[in-house]
């Protein structure tokens, strides 16, 4: 018989998959990490296919995904042969981590992408022959894609700076620590 707590856990889990979706991740990984918060105890991929109610496939692909971003951890069990693992509780952490991976990647493939297609426009603008609706179109091109492209700056910048932010604050307190 399920009971409220049941419940309570699996709206999170349900809830943490749109979330994660959302920010661009499978749904999987929401579920597998709302799943392991809200165990007391490491949980095995058996547990996880259970409890987030996905392949085993799955759970294992998503499992390595939440590593590298540094959301879960294995957990070793003295004398089990199985994989166990645990959530990662510090949301700063998490924070830091998935901005930093995200910014790796999509945000420099966002801003390349940007920069090419103004360069494109700029290079057809200097072109000869250009009917005026080319020429209008070219200019309304340009002057959307460098507000886009600016943007893109402004957002990497307040990244970049929450990172610096966070690494400075992290090392203030282990020196104030020590």
């Amino acid at each position: 018989m399920e009971t409220n707590l049941d419940q309570a856990r699996d709206t999170l889990i349900q809830g943490l998959s749109r979330i994660s979706q959302f920010w661009g991740f499978p749904r999987g990984m929401g579920a597998i990490f709302g799943a392991l918060y809200l165990s007391p105890v490491p949980l095995s991929l058996d547990e996880l296919v259970e409890r987030a109610e996905i392949t085993k496939g799955a759970v294992s692909t998503n499992v390595r995904a939440l590593e590298r971003l540094g959301m879960v951890h294995p957990h070793v069990q003295i004398g089990e042969r199985k994989d166990y693992y645990t959530a990662e509780t510090d949301f700063w952490k998490i924070t830091r981590s998935i901005l930093k991976e995200r910014q790796k990647s999509e945000f420099d493939e966002a801003l390349r992408s940007v920069g090419q297609s103004l360069e494109m426009v700029e290079g057809t603008q200097r072109e000869e022959g250009l009917s005026a609706e080319e020429q209008r179109r070219a200019a309304f091109y340009k002057q959307r894609m460098g507000t886009m492209q600016g943007f893109f700056h402004t957002l990497d910048n307040l990244v970049a700076a929450f990172l610096a932010l966070d690494e400075f604050r992290l090392n203030a307190l282990q020196k104030l620590l020590k």
